[in-house]
């Protein structure tokens, strides 16, 4: 009587938990919270965020200037005139309106 040999139950156990661990921290590498797919995302969230920083460090640039410009020290007459006349709708007598 032969017998074959056959591979032991604790042999086939590690390999089975090894190959599912190992699946596991391959998935984990790709889809986790620190994962390459979140890397991924997060490069392309900090390329928007800098692009609108650049436009509000813009706007605020823009906003100093206007206000500098009808501060006390510093009175643009250009700039006052075309405020008053948008905020209190206001024309010359020499200027024809049209709507």
């Amino acid at each position: 009587m032969t017998r074959t040999a056959r591979p032991a139950f604790g042999t086939l156990l590690f390999f089975a938990i090894a190959f599912a661990l190992s699946l596991y921290f391959t998935f984990a590498a790709v889809q986790g919270d620190f994962g390459l797919f979140r890397r991924a995302e997060i490069v392309a969230e900090s390329r928007d965020l800098r692009v609108q920083l650049a436009q509000v460090r813009a706007d605020v640039l823009r906003m100093e200037n206007l206000t500098k410009r009808l501060s006390d020290d510093y009175l643009d007459l250009d700039l006052l005139d075309e405020r008053a006349r948008t905020v209190l709708g206001m024309v010359r007598a020499d200027e024809i309106v049209i709507r």
